[in-house]
């Protein structure tokens, strides 16, 4: 699955990174390099919780860039890719599997 994710740097900050389509999924790191690899741990726990609470995972949108909206202005969009058969193989070999939900919708 690809994630969108915007980076943003402010001064006398490290990078910051927000995955839109994950509400309170956020990252970051001291490179641009680090924080993207933060945003790829950051989403699979996000998911992993996901699934083993049993909830649905959204197939992630196609986002349209808008200048003008708020939380994105002065931010680079990315995308980042997530093996979610991977995550269900590590959360069904831990023993945590009892309310594993693989429903994507």
């Amino acid at each position: 699955m690809n994630y969108c994710v915007v980076i943003h740097k402010d001064p006398d900050t490290d990078y910051g990174v927000t995955v839109p389509d994950l509400p309170g999924c956020f990252a970051a790191g001291e490179t641009v390099h680090e924080a993207l690899s933060h945003a790829v741990e950051a989403i699979e726990v996000y998911l992993e919780d996901m699934l083993i609470n049993g909830e649905p995972i959204s197939s992630p949108r196609t986002f349209v860039f808008d200048p003008n909206h708020s939380d994105y202005i002065d931010g680079v969009w990315k995308t980042v890719s997530i093996d979610l058969s991977e995550l269900i193989d590590e959360i069904a070999n831990s023993g945590n599997s009892d309310s594993l939900s693989t429903n994507l919708v």
